[in-house]
């Protein structure tokens, strides 16, 4: 499987010719600003005490704080985690949020362990991260097996760190809403923003809707296919239909499930998924692997899943004329050029995801300014933002005749290089 690191390298590579970049920041992106890998001992609940391994990498903040995910699980390694701050850079850029890129994770399998050992990971995780994230610094957020209770959690513990080491600073000077921006992906009730949830299914789907809308493609007739079915493909899932196209297959970890009419009942379908275990065992349809949804035939396939789906193993298996990369890094490198040589349109992951960093930075804004946006409000200045970097990627595809992908990575990477000052 190839080395995410190596994915975002060569992505990188192939936009440098057309970005312009000053040969001090060519290399700078060449190189993670900070890596920071830590050992986490959390005592269980049956008194032993286990050491996980903990990392966070900060990429770069030329255009503002790092922001970027943690991910909780047994695969996570630094590799994927540098890939993953490259990529958050370039997505903060092209989306124009003033944000650069980090990333972090723990090599855990969450599922493993008790609510209790969770937290008690999550709060030592937060104190070994907190020399170096802070409102203004470094904005974690949620990303794989993470949730809004995590962040509360991670919130918690910065604030009662804040308070211990900033003793010259009186408590009523610094608000509680500074604190809570620390974090973003909180609940509700700890800060977090509306909207925010839905974001990034939602914003793929309007990034998708744009795109198509500007080649004159009607969408009720498209069908989808969808590889995941977590917060990311449900949310995509259900805007979709919403929106008029035709979903026929969506899977899990463990499986799929194909409808050639459609799926047009995702709440049972979320109820199979938590009372039979996956989606493949939902009954209105036909069982299918979690690869063989890669390669059904539809208009649209979107993999919503992990990184290194489509490969060079698999490529020539694609039917879809239109990919739109829900996932961070789905496509390698090899499979993205074979793509490209059949006339695939590839709606890359930095475009298609960034609706969840767009609502983190509402969030952020709104702790921030110690204010509460409504959802209406939230979820129409993300479809203005969604549609804006759609409309430049398009614009930039037809004026240069890159590829979707180059294209928004020479937007991305053009908007660091305006704000650098070395």
């Amino acid at each position: 499987m190839q080395n995410p690191w190596d994915t975002a390298m060569r992505q990188y590579e192939a936009a440098l010719a057309h970005a312009g970049l000053s040969p001090y920041l060519e290399a700078k992106l060449r190189h993670p600003d900070r890596i920071v890998e830590m050992s986490l001992p959390v005592r269980m609940d049956d008194g032993r005490v286990e050491v996980f391994t903990g990392f966070r990498v900060q990429h770069d903040n030329t255009r503002g704080p790092y922001k970027g995910g943690i991910r909780y699980h047994s695969h996570v390694d630094m590799n994927e985690v540098k890939a993953l701050a490259f990529w958050m850079t370039m997505k903060c850029s092209l989306v124009d949020v003033p944000f650069g890129g980090g990333k972090g994770g723990i090599v855990v399998d969450p599922k493993l362990l008790s609510s209790g050992e969770l937290e008690r990971l999550t709060r030592e995780f937060t104190r070994k991260l907190y020399p170096i994230i802070g409102p203004e610094r470094d904005v974690p957020a949620p990303d794989v097996y993470t949730n809004g209770v995590i962040m509360g959690w991670m919130r918690d513990e910065y604030g009662k760190k804040f308070r211990t080491q900033s003793s010259k600073i009186r408590k009523e000077e610094v608000p509680e809403s500074w604190l809570d921006a620390v974090v973003t992906g909180k609940s509700l009730g700890a800060g977090g923003s509306e909207g925010r949830a839905e974001a990034t299914g939602l914003g793929g789907s309007i990034v998708l809707d744009e795109i198509l809308s500007r080649r004159g493609v009607k969408r009720s007739a498209m069908t989808v296919a969808i590889q995941g079915f977590g917060n990311v493909g449900s949310w995509l899932a259900r805007s979709l239909i919403a929106a008029g196209y035709r979903v026929v297959a969506l899977s899990d970890s463990k499986g799929g499930i194909y409808v050639k009419d459609g799926i047009d009942d995702l709440e049972a379908l979320e109820r199979c998924k938590k009372e039979r275990g996956s989606v493949s065992e939902y009954d209105g349809g036909t069982r299918v692997s979690v690869e063989e949804v890669l390669s059904l035939q539809a208009d649209i396939l979107a993999p919503a899943a992990l990184e290194n789906a489509i490969t060079e193993a698999n490529v020539n298996d694609i039917k879809a004329p239109i990919v739109l990369e829900m996932a961070n890094g789905p496509t390698t490198t090899g499979a993205d050029g074979a793509l490209k040589e059949r006339g695939v349109i590839v709606i890359p992951d930095i475009l298609a995801n960034a609706g969840g960093v767009a609502v983190s930075y509402f969030e952020w804004q709104q702790n921030m300014q110690a204010v509460h946006w409504q959802r209406d409000e939230v979820l129409r200045e993300l479809d203005r933002k969604m549609r804006a970097a759609a409309r430049d990627v398009a614009e930039e595809v037809s004026r240069s005749g890159l590829s979707m992908r180059e294209a928004a990575y020479t937007l991305a990477l053009r908007r660091i290089a305006a704000c650098d000052t070395i």
